[in-house]
């Protein structure tokens, strides 16, 4: 009984404390200066006009100008290789040479052959004038000088065949030089000498790949396509052929044609660019990626692309108001060139725009700008365009 009656004295003792606690606080409390609002520190930049060149890439695979793999065309053995693995040649050059000695020997005996006709025909040439008078006079017969005559016609066709001999014969024997058949680059080499090599072969002894110039062919949405096609009706498209980072110029060409059909597969079209590639960055193979110009965009509103936001109604830009706060500007967008975004309408031209910092913005919120890194400060540019009126 004595506890039953001690517990709700002491839950009732406790709650009289709170309560003047709290009732003590109160006036305290109400004269304390009210909270100031947190201002957040964000990077800004100004909407500028300029001119923007409009670029569009695409991944591209790099293709050799031409591949040869050269072959013997005859059958041989090979006694010297006359040139080394990964060496510039020209067309011409000497790469490797087999043994002439059959082949010249097969000339040597078509010519002699051919010697051997030749008199036969002069011998027969020197009847038919014996015949004719003979003919004249009644002391040779029609027959005889036809015969003759078909005599001589048939040694000058064999002569003429002797002829043809000796060409073929005189093409195998320079068959058993090999040479480059176009400016290129060896690879490995495929047979080594001593070697003996058949026409038939499909191995080759050696491939040449021309790298000066070199292309590449890379794919562009069918969308892009028209933009190219107007741009290569006013003249050249330059071209630039990028490393992976998309940052790395490797070199600078030109497009050289568009396919003549889209991939229905992938709605793609394949276009084809030339680089002089002097300094061997481009290899057959090789994965790159390809920027090329397809127009220019005179006096556009611009803004850097870090200040484009997309939100659940689209795209939007926080542009800073006069009392230094924030307000959300939906945006149209014309193009995008990863440094710029240019503006079809939404802001005006020097109006000031959060290009950092935004995961912390609300509509409203109280901001210190400062210049993005690259960027005049909003000051920077009225001062400029106040000394310039």
């Amino acid at each position: 009984m004595k506890y039953r009656v001690l517990i709700p004295l002491i839950v009732l003792g406790a709650s009289a404390a709170g309560g003047w606690y709290w009732w003590m606080g109160q006036p305290a409390k109400a004269n304390l200066p009210a909270e100031e609002t947190q201002v957040i520190p964000v990077d800004t930049a100004v909407a500028t006009r300029r001119d923007v060149p409009i670029f569009l890439t695409g991944l591209g695979t790099v293709q050799a100008l031409n591949t040869v793999t050269v072959t013997s065309r005859v059958d041989g053995q090979i006694q010297k290789v006359s040139f080394t693995e990964g060496q510039d040649v020209k067309a011409g050059d000497v790469l490797a040479q087999i043994d002439p000695r059959s082949f010249k020997a097969a000339l040597d005996q078509a010519v002699a052959k051919k010697v051997q006709d030749s008199a036969q025909l002069k011998n027969a040439e020197i009847d038919l004038q014996r015949f004719l008078p003979l003919y004249k006079k009644g002391f040779a017969t029609n027959q005889e000088v036809d015969t003759q005559r078909a005599q001589v016609n048939q040694l000058q066709a064999l002569i003429q065949g002797d002829e043809a001999a000796i060409q073929n014969t005189q093409t195998q024997l320079d068959y058993t030089t090999i040479t480059a058949p176009i400016d290129g680059r060896t690879g490995f080499r495929l047979v080594d000498q001593g070697n003996i090599v058949h026409a038939a072969d499909t191995t080759g002894i050696v491939a040449i790949t021309q790298i000066h110039p070199i292309s590449v062919v890379f794919t562009l949405p069918e969308d892009d396509l028209l933009a190219v096609t107007q741009a290569l009706s006013t003249g050249p498209v330059s071209a630039a052929a990028l490393a992976n980072d998309g940052t790395t110029e490797l070199d600078q060409g030109r497009v050289a044609l568009v396919d003549n059909q889209i991939d229905q597969a992938t709605g793609t079209a394949r276009i084809k660019a030339e680089f002089p590639n002097q300094k061997n960055m481009l290899w057959p193979g090789g994965f790159v990626n390809v920027r090329i110009q397809v127009r220019r965009e005179r006096d556009a509103l611009t803004v850097p692309s870090a200040a484009v936001q997309r939100g659940g109604d689209g795209l939007f830009v926080y542009v800073v108001t006069p009392d230094s706060t924030v307000e959300p500007r939906p945006v149209k967008i014309g193009a995008d060139t990863g440094e710029f975004a240019l503006i079809d309408s939404g802001i005006q031209p020097g109006e000031q725009i959060v290009v950092a910092g935004q995961y912390r913005l609300q509509p409203g919120a109280r901001i210190r700008a400062n210049a993005a890194p690259g960027q005049p400060s909003a000051t920077a540019q009225e001062q400029a365009a106040a000394q310039s009126s």
